[in-house]
Order: C-alpha cells, then sequence, then structure tokens
C-alpha cells in the first residue's frame, strides 16, 4: 500500500504531511518554498510510494472559494501533469491554521516557535492530512 500525501499549499510556503504505508497515522514531512515542490515531490515518490495526493482546498467561511484557490487550482494542474498516475483529491483546508497554533499551544511550544510560519504549514498539512484519513474512516462503504 502507498503513503497519501498531503500538501497545504502557499505561494511562498507549502507544508506536507504523509501517512505511514498502513494509511493510518498522519505525519509532518516538511515545509518548504513552493517553488522547490515540483522536484522534492518527484524525489520523494522516487523513494516511497504515493498512492494519493491530498490537497488543501482553501474556502471562506461562506463556502466560496479564497483569494489563494486560483493558485491552488494552478498548482493541481501542475500535479496531474507531474504525475499522471496519482490521483488527486481536495479537502477543506478552512481553521487548518487556527488548529494548527492551538495544537503548538498545548503542546507547550514557546513564543518564538509558535510564530515560526513554516511549522504552521507543516502542521497544517498534518491536520488536513488526518482529517481527510477521519473522513474516509467513517464513510458507508457497500
Amino acid at each position: 500500500m502507498g503513503r497519501i500525501l498531503a500538501i497545504d499549499y502557499g505561494r511562498k510556503r507549502t507544508g506536507i504531511a504523509v501517512t505511514d504505508t498502513m494509511q493510518m497515522i498522519a505525519n509532518g514531512l516538511t515545509t518548504l518554498p513552493s517553488a522547490e515542490l515540483g522536484s522534492f515531490l518527484s524525489d520523494y515518490i522516487k523513494k516511497e510510494p504515493v498512492e494519493l495526493f491530498v490537497l488543501g482546498l482553501p474556502k471562506q467561511m461562506n463556502n466560496q472559494p479564497s483569494e489563494n484557490m486560483k493558485y491552488v487550482e494552478q498548482f493541481a494542474k501542475k500535479l496531474k501533469q507531474l504525475f499522471p498516475t496519482i490521483p488527486v483529491e481536495f479537502y477543506d483546508e478552512r481553521f487548518t491554521s487556527v488548529l494548527a497554533h492551538k495544537a503548538m499551544l498545548e503542546g507547550g511550544l514557546k513564543k518564538q516557535k509558535r510564530q515560526d510560519k513554516a511549522l504552521v504549514d507543516e502542521i497544517s498539512a498534518v491536520i488536513i492530512l488526518q482529517s481527510y484519513l477521519e473522513s474516509k474512516k467513517y464513510q458507508y462503504k457497500l
């Protein structure tokens, strides 16, 4: 079974999370400049089988696409071109930054570490992926 890889895409930085091989637990992988994402993913996929990309879907509270949506859609097209055999699914990313900050606070991280935007992006990717896994776990299957 291949891993599921989640991407919290941003114009400057992108947080990445990945499941274990049993697709049960989400772990933070890294945060990197978005311009380096294609080459990073190519290298990663050579080492580890990836079965699915889960891409954070930026929406506003009223369910309308956020300003970042056009960049995420462009990235999704590029992702499908680079890796045509790996499907891409979108998953709602609302509140992930808030939840990431809350997790950092509850985890006892000092203020300076909580202000690390790269860490927030990576934790947001973990939250997207874990939420995705939970949603699939409770789906009714025929």
